[in-house]
Formats: C-alpha cells, structure tokens, sequence
C-alpha cells in the first residue's frame, strides 16, 4: 500500500459519470498519476535538498508555485482535522478563515495549471538526462534511473509505472478532459 495522489475537481461529480469508469474510454489510465508522482509532489514536505519540482521550476524557468497551490485545498475531513487542533474559539476562526482562503486562492486556476503542464511539458521534452541533472540530496525515493528518464517515451502500460513524462501527459489530458467538460478549478487529493 501506498499514499496516492488524485485530482479534484469543482464539478468532480459530472467529470465521473457513470462512463468515466468504462474500460472503452481507458479515462483510468490516461488520467491516472503514479505513486511516485505523489512522492514527488510530497518532496518539498520531506526533502533535505531543494525538492525534485523546485529545481525543474528553476532549470525550465516555469513558475510551479500553480502545483504546490493545488495542495492547499482541504476538503471536509482534512479541514475537520486541521480545526481539531485548534484550542479555543479564535483559533478555530483562524483554521476557518485560512482555510477559505486557500480555496479562494484556488477559484479558476484550471488554466494557470494547464498553462504551467504545458510550459514543462514543452520543456523537459528537450532536456536530455534529467535524472543525472537533478540532485537527490542522496535520497534517492524517486527511482531517477527509471521515473526521470527517456521523457518522450511511454515506458509501461498503465498508470502506475509511469514516468514523468506519461505522469505529465496524463495530468494534461485530465486537465483537457475537466476544461471540456466545464471544470475551473482542481487540486489535488492524498489518500
């Protein structure tokens, strides 16, 4: 077992419609992000070095502070638990009004996270060797000779051997598939 990473959405319901789940569409596997997605996303939380996704952000000049916002949202339990914290009334205002804040920090971001994918995407397919030049602080949790490498390729079928690359692609077309559909605003779920 291990933490996954999903991506949630204002109209979450009507994006997973009966049809979402029929094996014809493969929307599972074309929209699905890796485990190791969700432990790259979690570096910056762990990382005794620059995280993996702060020195993409510097080595391709693209802004990622759009994905890291997109861990902000809490949805009702993760909320739940952040108020349990608080000892006192004000507190519990404090958690409440920082809780929607970060939301309404999030309105309508579909196009600012599409246009940050894009902007990698566009990049990291002209960079050749990631894995060797990125630094893992020797840590190396992610599998760099495997997750980070050939970009441009497809390695296995399925989204949970993906690389970034396929990771990438398919958050892409999960984002094309929401912006059709009448989403404006996505965040990522743990669980």
């Amino acid at each position: 077992m291990g933490l996954d990473i999903n991506i949630g959405a204002d109209n979450f319901e009507e994006l997973h419609a009966a049809d979402y789940n029929d094996e014809k569409n493969d929307y599972f596997n074309r929209h699905g992000l890796s485990r190791t997605f969700c432990n790259f996303m979690f570096r910056q939380h762990v990382a005794r070095n620059e995280p993996e996704l702060d020195q993409i952000g510097r080595m391709t000049g693209v802004d990622i502070t759009p994905l890291y916002d997109m861990e902000k949202y809490l949805d009702e339990d993760s909320a739940e638990h952040q108020l349990s914290f608080a000892t006192n009334e004000k507190e519990r205002e404090e958690v409440l009004n920082r809780i929607q804040a970060d939301k309404d920090n999030l309105k309508g971001n579909i196009d600012i996270v599409l246009k940050t994918i894009n902007a990698l995407i566009q990049s990291l397919s002209k960079i050749d060797n990631l894995d060797q030049k990125l630094d893992d602080g020797g840590e190396d949790t992610l599998g760099y000779d495997f997750y980070f490498t050939d970009f441009n390729n497809d390695k296995e079928e399925g989204y949970s051997g993906n690389n970034f690359g396929q990771d990438l692609g398919n958050f892409k077309h999960f984002l094309e598939f929401a912006k059709e559909r009448g989403t404006t605003t996505i965040w990522f779920i743990y669980g």
